[in-house]
Order: structure tokens, then sequence, then C-alpha cells
């Protein structure tokens, strides 16, 4: 049997090629006649750079930027061979910076996204792959757009901060300062969900809980994401609020596509493309792929969605696997999916799961069980 591991990082624990390692060992050791193939994968979301790194070649590209409440952190970007930028919003503006007491999007910012896309400028990169997975803001693409120059007033003329709660207060946009090297640039946004800019399935709505937010602060971001939205398609003359993926990272796919001209793609479509991700799903016999936690959101565009879909194009059973599963990956079913399976058997604290020594164990003993079966049945 020819078995494909397409499996994305389990966020704050495993990276993803270290999860495909720790399949790969349960599958050779229940079964050690089965070929194996390891595909890490991504959809947009914290890893995207490492995965196409290794995959692709390049390097990666180390810079100091501002961390969601505007701390100087040092993070990285990764340039590909052909010279392409690959930006993970998460690796600047990431959810998993911050601690969870820390955690507001009506104060968190981009602004270090915007920082890093400025740090590749001036190296040369001209086209680039922004990630929008794994943020902790809710700022429209506010701090980005302040970072390479734009400038947000209010009704008096006065400068406001790049945050969420600036959205409804924002009269005019200076771009006066926008860097003009931004019109010789392509940008293509990874989006990892679906979701318009605001209204019920708007990013604040659908997502500023999970960030920290309260129900009258997502009100309050959700009205201020609509006005926002008004300001910038006035300022860039851009129709862009409705667009699937505009709410991606909190709206910063939206600036990316009014402001930066950028092309929205699922980020399982950019990603998949570029692993020559489908023609190895036609290879396989079988696919195995997962996340940390599934649930409905992961069928909104997340990575083990994307493989779902795949297998079931081209007919192959597909097995999820993941650290815990949630309501609403039944939906997943739908999609493709063959099946899904937790890997913990036993209670244990989730601090405690989510060490990296013990996910992997996990991993590995849950995919050796789960091929005994298979080798048994096939």
């Amino acid at each position: 049997m020819k078995v494909l591991v397409a499996i994305d990082s389990f966020k704050g624990s495993l990276p993803a090629t270290a999860l495909a390692a720790a399949i790969a060992t349960g599958i050779k050791e229940a079964a050690p006649g089965f070929t194996v193939v390891q595909a890490p994968i991504a959809d947009g979301g914290e890893g995207m750079a490492t995965v196409l790194v290794e995959a692709l070649g390049g390097k990666t590209v180390t810079a100091k930027v501002a961390n969601p409440l505007g701390k100087e952190i040092t993070t990285a970007y990764a340039v590909l061979g052909d010279g392409t930028a690959v930006i993970e919003t998460a690796a600047a503006a990431g959810l998993t910076l911050l601690p969870p007491a820390g955690r507001n999007p009506m104060h968190t910012t981009t602004l270090g996204v915007g920082q890093l896309i400025k740090a590749a400028l001036a190296t040369g990169c001209r086209n680039f792959i922004m990630g929008l997975g794994g943020s902790a803001t809710n700022d429209g693409g506010m701090g980005m757009l302040q970072a390479l120059g734009c400038r947000f007033l209010d009704e008096h003329g006065q400068p406001l901060a790049p945050e969420g709660a600036s959205l409804g207060k924002v009269v005019k946009i200076d771009t006066t300062n926008l860097l003009p090297e931004l019109q010789d640039c392509r940008f293509t946004a990874a989006c990892d969900v679906d979701n318009p800019f605001y209204g019920p399935r708007g990013a604040a709505r659908v997502f500023a809980r999970q960030k920290g937010a309260n129900e009258k602060e997502i009100e309050l971001l959700d009205q201020g994401m609509e006005h926002f939205a008004g300001v910038v398609a006035q300022t860039f003359g851009a129709q862009f609020a409705t667009l699937p993926g505009t709410g991606a990272a909190g709206g910063l796919g939206g600036a990316c596509r009014a402001v930066l001209r950028a092309t929205l793609k699922p980020g399982t479509d950019v990603v998949f493309s570029l692993l020559n991700l489908p023609a190895k799903v036609r290879w396989a016999d079988l696919i195995i792929t997962g996340e940390g936690r599934l649930d409905a959101q992961t069928a909104m565009g997340k990575a083990p969605a994307g493989v779902a879909r795949l297998a079931k194009t081209a007919g192959k059973p597909v097995i999820a696997l993941a650290g815990s599963i949630g309501e609403g990956a039944s939906q997943l079913y739908d999609l493709g999916l063959t099946a899904m399976f937790a890997i913990t058997d036993t209670a244990m604290p989730l601090a405690q799961a989510m060490q990296p020594d013990v996910t992997a164990r996990l991993v590995t003993k849950r995919t050796k069980e789960l091929f005994r079966l298979i080798k048994a049945l096939a």
C-alpha cells in the first residue's frame, strides 16, 4: 500500500515536518511493507514558510519587528529560490506570540507584518506570498498599512493607533508616504478561511472571541470594520469587503486586496500547487492528514479540508489525526474525509499533551494502532 502523509502542524506543539515523521514511524512499525511518502503541508498559517523552504529550497531571513502589542521581537520571513518572499502573519502578529491574558483584538496590531514586507522590499523582493492564518489581530490591516506608509486620521486630523479600537474612528487615510515600490510588486494572499471583511460571517463575529474579545468588543469591532471598509473603498477605489478571504487575519486579507492589489486565494490552493500535492494524492492508495484541532473552522478552508477535497476528487480514502476533535468536525465528511481520530487515549492536561515529545509519542502510538488494523484488512 502507498501512503501519503500530508499533515499540517499541531500549532504550539509540533511542526508539520516532525508530525509527518512521527506518523511515518508508526506506519513503518505496524506495516513495514507499506510505502510512505511524507508531504508536510500548510494552509497559510503558522509553519507555511518552513514547509515551502524545506520543499522548494530557499532561506530564512531574520528581522526585528513589532509583535501584536507593539513590542520589538526578532522573527523571520522566507525567501524561496526564485526570490519570492514568504511572509507569515503568525510570525509577527500571531496569537501564539501572546499569553492568554495579553490577548485582546481591540489593542493588537499587524504593524510587524508590514515591517516584514518593508524589510523584504529593501532586499529586492517584489513577489510576495502572504500567509494570513493564526493572527491575534482584528485591525483591518491598519498596522500593516501604517508600516508601509499610510497614516490614519480621526475627525480632528489626529493620527490614530493602528489597532481594532481605532477602526470606527478613521475619517481619512493619508497615502502621501505609501511606499512607491509597492506598485512594482505582486502579492498573493494565502487565506486559511473564506470569511468576508465584516458581517455575520465577518472577521470580528467569527474569530474575535478566540482572540480575547468579549461580546461588546465583538460588536464594536464589527461596526468598526464596516466603517473602515467604507473609508478604504473611498480612498483606494476598491470594493472588496464582501469577497471571500477579506476577513482573514482580522481583515488583513481585505487590506491586502484593496491596497496591495493582492490576489486572494485559499491557502491550500497556493501551498498545494507549489508542493504538487494533487499529483501525490493521485499516486497514493491512502492519505493521512490532520491538524491540532478538527472542528467547524477546519471546514472553512484549513489544510485537512483541502486534502479531503483533493482525495474526494481522486477517489482516495483520507484519514485525519488531531490533538482533539470539536463541534462541527463532522462537516469534513461531506468534503471527502473518510474518518478522523484524536491522538489521546487517556485523560491528561492540555499543557502536557502539547509538549512536543508527548505529542510525537501519542501520534506514533495512534498511527501504529490504526495501521495494525489497516494491514489486517488489506
